[in-house]
């Protein structure tokens, strides 16, 4: 792993320096246009200095404004047991140092992306239409892939490198569109004489061409590590989960979909597991490909038969892209230490897609704060936050419910287990009810369960873990 962060470094620094390279000759070529001779120096600066300015927002808040860019909205380990607990192993296999926070992007369309400016202050994101089609082993993998991307230090390098190109971009246009709207350039030129006009006219063409080419040429360097980075990430993720065919599976499933992700764009789309915007047809890499086919990183997936390690990675991406293509650093070769393969969780780690989609609403709905209620027919009813009646009909048996009221402070000692006059289950299957009001206690996973003043059923079952739990009527 350790030999595989270096190697990224490497290549990171390279990275920077060609796109600082071709950041500094087109400040200097500008400043040059706009200020005569004499003024390269000044673009030079006034480039390092946009670059400098969006760098410090990036590093202290860009995590922050690409979660905002892709709406996601954080969650704790209640709303969604399942995705933590994945993400939980993931990071004690990769030996992450903090537990990254938990996203969920309310969308149908199936992606994930991840985020940070180091392994102690990440981010993971996934969309909810991700949650309903993928079973465990499918969710591993792309948990894994992103895991890989953190503590391969990826995030922090794309996130850079995208400001630096970012800079470039904005520069270029701010000069083209500047050559376009005035002419007071065209007739300053047109009007010196001898060889310093020509001078000026020739500075004025090669700024032009640097202006369209620059911008082209940066995109190449930066696509171009952000594929490689992506063959790295998967080769790191099974590593991790010790299941290729998990996360192939997955891809599989992403590639199909077809869906549209409205919350990304052309600055975020280079950051997810698949490019948002690809369509389906499109199984060939072109230049300014952000992701390499899907295809092909399937087929590779599914040739990893001897073990999980990066020796295996490579002699199965040779088997797929030639003899001749590598992708990973030799230092990583040099170790081949066998990682042999897991089995599948096989039906066990999968469910209904019906009840899965059906709970992927549900997580939509918990995020923008909808009241779950459950009458003793055994309905669930989902209630807006905008709901203002303090009582509810039932629409199967026409019981007349209370809607209770959230305490935000009781809910929250709850979930945290130290409210001890709140009555907690610590294992039993067995809950002795207090009074004919309100009432509300922990299953033995951790689940909040409400039991509300019309429930009379002998037993609960906890949507959880499945758990039947015994209610005995003390009152």
């Amino acid at each position: 792993m350790w030999e595989l962060i270096r190697e990224n470094t490497r290549r990171s620094w390279i990275l920077f320096i060609s796109m600082g390279a071709c950041l500094i000759i087109l400040g200097y070529f500008l400043g040059a246009a706009w200020f005569g001779f004499q003024g390269g120096a000044l673009g030079v600066f006034i480039a390092l200095c946009v670059w400098g300015i969006m760098s410090i927002i990036s590093f202290f808040s860009g995590d922050s404004i690409l979660l905002a860019a892709g709406r996601a909205k954080e969650i704790t380990h209640d709303i969604h047991p399942q995705l933590f607990n994945v993400v939980e192993e993931m990071k004690l296999a990769a030996n992450l140092p903090v537990m990254p926070k938990v996203y969920i992007i309310p969308s149908s369309a199936l992606n994930a992306f991840a985020v940070g400016r180091s392994p102690q202050k990440s981010s993971i994101a996934v969309t909810s239409g991700l949650l309903a089609e993928l079973n465990r082993d499918e969710l591993q993998g792309v948990i894994a892939h992103e895991m890989s991307h953190i503590t391969n230090r990826d995030v922090l390098y794309m996130t850079f490198a995208g400001v630096m190109l970012g800079s470039i971009v904005i520069l270029s246009e701010v000069f083209l569109r500047s050559m376009w709207f005035s002419r007071g350039s065209s007739r300053r030129y047109s009007s010196s004489s001898g060889g310093s006009g020509q001078a000026q006219l020739i500075v004025l063409v090669i700024s032009l061409v640097f202006a369209i080419l620059t911008p082209i040429l940066a995109r190449l360097f930066y696509f171009s590590l952000s594929r490689r980075r992506e063959y790295l990430a998967d080769a790191s993720g099974v590593r991790l989960t010790r299941y290729p065919p998990g996360l192939a599976s997955a891809l599989e499933k992403i590639s199909a979909s077809g869906i549209k992700l409205d919350s990304a764009n052309k600055i975020t789309a280079s950051m997810y597991i698949e490019n948002p915007f690809i369509k389906k047809s499109m199984a060939t890499q072109s230049l300014f490909s952000t992701h390499p086919p899907i295809t092909e990183r399937i087929k590779i997936l599914r040739s990893m038969s001897g073990g999980v390690n990066y020796f295996e990675y490579q002699k199965a991406f040779s088997n797929v892209k030639g003899p001749a293509s590598k992708v990973m650093p030799e230092s990583a070769l040099k170790n081949t230490e066998r990682i042999s393969l897991r089995a599948g969780l096989g039906k066990d780690g999968a469910k209904n897609i019906k009840e899965k989609t059906r709970e992927a609403g549900d997580l939509i709905r918990a995020l923008n704060k909808y009241v779950f209620l459950y009458c003793a027919c055994g309905l669930k009813i989902k209630i807006p936050p905008d709901f203002k009646n303090k009582h509810l009909q039932c629409p199967r048996c026409s019981r007349k419910l209370e809607i209770p009221k959230v305490d935000l402070k009781i809910a929250g000692a709850l979930l945290e287990g130290i409210k001890k006059d709140i009555p907690q289950q610590q294992g039993h299957q067995e809950y002795i009810r207090q009074h004919k009001g309100w009432e509300t206690f922990l299953c033995s996973c951790k689940k909040p369960i409400q039991l509300s003043p019309a429930y009379i059923a002998p037993f609960i079952r906890c949507e959880n873990c499945g758990r039947k739990i015994n209610i005995v009527d003390k009152s």
